[in-house]
């Protein structure tokens, strides 16, 4: 297929994609909308036959575009999620937090270092932690809803911080479909320390953890909590992990996700040529920046459901015929990720490779010129962030937003590209965070026996604390060209200055009262 120069029909696939997603929270028919539109404008313009020239060219660049080693690892990862949970080792982990959790602040640092501890997917976090630690939540009278934002927050948040999981992985690529990076995991890696929302959400959370400084619904739901009342409407119904073996211990929780991670970083430096024979490669950053991540990831998530399999069947906590039925059960909780996975590719394919519109937008900026570059951060962390709410996405709006932005900003001001990726990246993962239409807003609240929209009320205040202090970073980040000490001491130091301000101010207004 021959590329063809659409110049501003080029940019209507994403614009439709957005528009339907704004307008019917749904992603996926969003996806499949904008790919056909691109593709019809591809047929109408090269005089193809519009109606199967346009379904033909869709399928064909959707086969082309497919990275098959990211899907069968994504299927391996819930399938690895799903036979842990069968093992007991989640609950497992509860048992022994119980001897150990002495009060309300060992409690909440329990569950929030559970939720850092499950890093390699946020539906597995989700479906984990709340569960878990919901019965020692309620012995130490913490409120419900609060469980459920610190769920919630060591989800998607951490997840998109850590090398090895889905998220890097889908993240790496879309980056590789831009062609603007050697290394996919590289670039991945780069933007972490500048995804501000992720990283404060963490702050945040060990804040509160620590100070008890809650403000706005959560302060009021922590003290009927403490008075042994509950709100009403309070939902006890709870998304359970499978049943596990009452017999599992902590150590076949932690065992397979520690394989996994060790084969991932092994696997990436053997394809990276670690061991090869090229000595340009045999240092660690060499190699890791020369390693293939989705091959690597794939070969470490097999290795880790072996490690799982060679744990659990030999001790009978899983029997093999219901370990081969977890791992097909766990590839299912996988396929909607998938789904949107690779209809991204496609509508990436369709504006990169048939219309051309990085080139159009980049002849565009050009000519614009560059003097509003100190405001494209912040611009782009506001637009993602709005789309994500409006979807409950974070995959599909990086998935939408990376081919892009990347052009742009490189087109503007080369130096902020990384600055502008994490930017998209943490405005997607915001929300993730706190839509209420969001897999893992409602997840967690699930999990964690809260209703739903209390959990949603009682975060989202702290979500926009986050994201208004993430704003501020990345305005600062433009102003200074890039400069991470001035940007992120920005962010922190709002922050801060919020919690403190609406914590005080409540507790005066109490006290008056």
């Amino acid at each position: 297929m021959e590329p063809f120069q659409a110049d501003w029909l080029s940019i209507v696939p994403p614009i439709v994609a957005i528009a339907l997603a704004l307008i019917t929270k749904e992603v996926l028919s969003s996806l499949i909308l904008g790919i056909l539109t691109g593709t019809l404008i591809y047929t109408v313009g090269t005089d193809g036959n519009i109606v199967m020239g346009t379904v033909e060219t869709a399928f064909n660049l959707m086969v082309k575009k497919v990275d098959f080693n990211i899907l069968i690892f994504c299927s391996l990862l819930g399938a690895l999620v799903y036979v842990v949970a069968m093992s007991g080792g989640s609950k497992a982990y509860g048992k022994w937090a119980v001897s150990k959790i002495k009060g309300r602040k060992s409690a909440l640092a329990a569950t929030s270092g559970l939720g850092v501890l499950i890093f390699i997917d946020d539906y597995f976090n989700c479906l984990t932690v709340g569960t878990v630690m919901r019965p020692i939540s309620d012995r130490y009278r913490i409120a419900r809803a609060k469980l459920a934002y610190i769920v919630d927050s060591t989800a998607a948040p951490i997840c998109i911080i850590a090398p090895v999981s889905s998220w890097a992985a889908a993240v790496g690529s879309s980056l590789k479909d831009t062609g603007a990076f050697q290394s996919d995991m590289g670039a991945f890696v780069a933007t972490i320390p500048w995804n501000f929302y992720a990283l404060l959400c963490i702050f945040m959370v060990i804040v509160i953890v620590i100070t008890d400084y809650d403000f706005g619904p959560m302060r009021k739901a922590e003290e009927r909590a403490l008075e042994g009342v509950e709100s009403e409407g309070m939902s006890t119904a709870s998304a359970e992990p499978p049943q596990g073996n009452p017999r599992g211990t902590v150590m076949d929780m932690l065992l397979p996700i520690l394989a996994l991670i060790v084969f991932a970083v092994s696997a990436m430096l053997y394809s990276g040529g670690y061991w090869g024979d090229d000595a340009a490669y045999h240092g660690f950053g060499a190699a890791m920046g020369n390693a293939s991540a989705s091959n690597a990831l794939v070969w470490a998530s097999f290795g880790a459901i072996a490690v799982a399999g060679l744990l659990y069947i030999p001790r009978r906590l899983v029997a093999f015929s219901d370990f081969m039925s977890g791992l097909v059960e766990g590839m299912k909780l996988m396929l909607p990720a998938n789904i949107i996975l690779v209809l991204a590719w496609t509508l990436s394919g369709v504006c990169r490779e048939l219309l051309q519109t990085p080139e159009f937008i980049q002849g565009i900026v050009v000519s614009g010129g560059a003097s509003w570059s100190m405001f494209l951060p912040l611009a782009v962390f506001a637009i993602a962030a709005f789309l994500s709410f409006s979807t409950g996405t974070a995959w599909g709006t990086f998935g939408i937003l990376i081919p892009i932005v990347v052009p742009v900003i490189q087109a503007i001001d080369p130096n902020l590209t990384i600055v502008a990726l994490s930017a998209t990246l943490a405005g997607a993962v915001f929300g993730d965070h706190c839509s209420p239409i969001s897999d893992t807003t409602i997840l967690s609240s699930a999990g964690s026996g809260c209703n739903h929209i209390e959990h949603v009320s009682t975060q989202l205040p702290y979500a926009l604390v986050v994201a208004f202090a993430s704003g501020m970073g990345y305005l600062v980040a433009g102003l200074t060209g890039g400069d991470l000490l001035w940007s992120f001491s920005a962010a922190v130091i709002t922050m801060l200055a919020f919690v403190l301000g609406l914590h005080f101010m409540k507790r005066n207004d109490a006290a008056a009262a």
